[in-house]
């Protein structure tokens, strides 16, 4: 008799299973260290109702950080919806080299009237750091092609500290060493001032202006909150003072509201809460509620009117990208700004700032949190070894990761950047989730700090 030995049993893997094999196998994580990566679990989101999150084994999440900075409204949002669809049924892509496009120049009119002073040109990319890239190239060409041109003004300065995004021109003007040191080599060199804690570390910038004025295009600034760099405040005034300095020294003045903007910080641009108008103004992010990439630059007409000659002057901005003014982004953003109006949403980000400084306070009184800054639904929770003497906690101990880490096991989505942990809600969050996520947080803070330093 011959004797067959019975097969193996076939392991069963399950689709979230067979996803997390698929994931680790062939995609590349933006800011993650892939060995890590690969040593844990992901949380694989499936789909997205409100501000909520929801996964591939059907666990729901709160949005603490609006899908990276950039959920308004929430998660299907009917009227973006259906501003997506309808424009489906007409056109889903079409250049704007050489040709126009009806939403293209529909959102153009909107951001010109939203925008302060001035701000009447727009011009399209795709993301924050193309938005802030392409500002640069224009305040460097307007210097050369104004009427008196200025050739010595080719250089630009920026905050200590400070992030505008990862391509190459944008993280020139970038201050963040962790991110951006090894790429020195191939970057062009940039004036720094100080990160400004006090009204007077104005009279930094204005030292750099004596000196250098002649040399420097632009001060490029997120106004109000530096968002990557740890949600570092500025002091009220120091904006305003900016914008003087650089008037009176004749330097171009580029705000970088990609975070900021759209009603982040209470204000629609952030620019407006000290009454400043940009010579240039970035904005991407919130700009189509969350839904499809899309950035604009804005530009004053003084600058615009340097670029206007007949073709064979070549003043021309040699700049452009394959998606520029794309018409599915420009409906879904016509479609948020017209949401702020119908929802009042800056009135209800008021109430709803107010409502979360107030449960913030019950955070800042932990013995684990060194401080918490705060402009808006934008937030910085700052976890320290010891309070008292201000001591961080090492590197290595990743505490930022091990609190947002956590609270996912009780349905809340964070992000940290080193040891602060960001609260970014989507502006449409009701007083009861923002309770839930402060109560969340306070517990995972006492949970994991009170272990970490037994």
């Amino acid at each position: 008799m011959t004797h067959f030995a019975p097969e193996p049993a076939k392991q069963t893997v399950t689709p979230a299973e067979r996803l997390e094999q698929l994931d680790k196998a062939h995609l590349w994580h933006p800011f993650t260290q892939m060995k890590e990566w690969h040593a844990v679990k992901p949380l694989i989101i499936e789909r997205a109702e409100g501000c909520y999150l929801f996964d591939v084994e059907g666990n729901r999440y709160l949005d603490g950080v609006s899908s990276l900075w950039v959920t308004v409204h929430g998660h299907q949002t009917r009227e973006i919806d259906e501003a997506i669809r309808e424009q489906l049924g007409k056109v889903a892509h079409s250049t704007l080299l050489g040709l126009s496009n009806v939403p293209a120049i529909e959102l153009a009119v909107k951001l010109a009237e939203l925008a302060p002073g001035n701000l009447n040109k727009v011009f399209y990319s795709d993301s924050g750091s193309t938005a802030v890239e392409i500002a640069l190239k224009i305040a460097f060409q307007y210097w050369q092609q104004r009427p008196a041109p200025r050739r010595t003004k080719t250089r630009f300065l920026h905050l200590a500290e400070s992030y505008h995004g990862d391509t190459i021109g944008s993280v020139s003007v970038g201050g963040i060493d962790l991110f951006h040191q090894l790429y020195r080599p191939l970057l062009f060199d940039a004036f720094r001032a100080p990160v400004p804690r006090t009204l007077a570390d104005a009279d930094a910038v204005e030292a750099i202006f004596q000196n250098h004025a002649d040399e420097i295009a632009a001060f490029v600034m997120e106004p109000v909150m530096m968002g990557a760099a740890g949600m570092l405040a500025h002091p009220p005034g120091y904006l305003a003072r900016v914008r003087e300095l650089c008037t009176a020294y004749d330097v171009l003045l580029i705000c970088d509201e990609v975070a900021t903007g759209f009603g982040r910080t209470g204000t629609l641009f952030a620019c407006e809460s000290e009454n400043v108008t940009p010579d240039l103004l970035c904005l991407a992010k919130g700009l189509t509620g969350g839904y499809l990439p899309l950035a604009a630059t804005i530009a004053t007409d003084e600058l615009y009117r340097a670029f206007w000659d007949d073709y064979s002057a070549f003043k021309t901005f040699f700049h452009g990208h394959t998606y520029t003014g794309n018409p599915l982004a420009c409906v879904a953003a016509l479609a948020n700004l017209k949401l702020f109006e119908t929802n009042e949403l800056l009135q209800h980000v008021e109430r709803m700032a107010g409502h979360l400084s107030h449960r913030l306070a019950e955070i800042s009184a932990l013995p684990h949190v060194g401080d918490i800054r705060q402009r808006g639904l934008m937030a910085g929770i700052e976890l320290t070894a010891d309070k008292t003497a201000g001591t961080a906690y090492p590197v290595e101990w990743k505490m930022g990761y091990q609190v947002t880490d956590r609270c996912r096991a009780f349905g809340l989505i964070l992000r940290p950047l080193g040891n602060v942990v960001v609260v970014m809600p989507p502006l449409a969050i009701s007083a009861e989730q923002i309770d839930f996520l402060v109560d969340t947080l306070k517990k995972v803070i006492v949970e994991v700090t009170e272990k970490s330093n037994r």
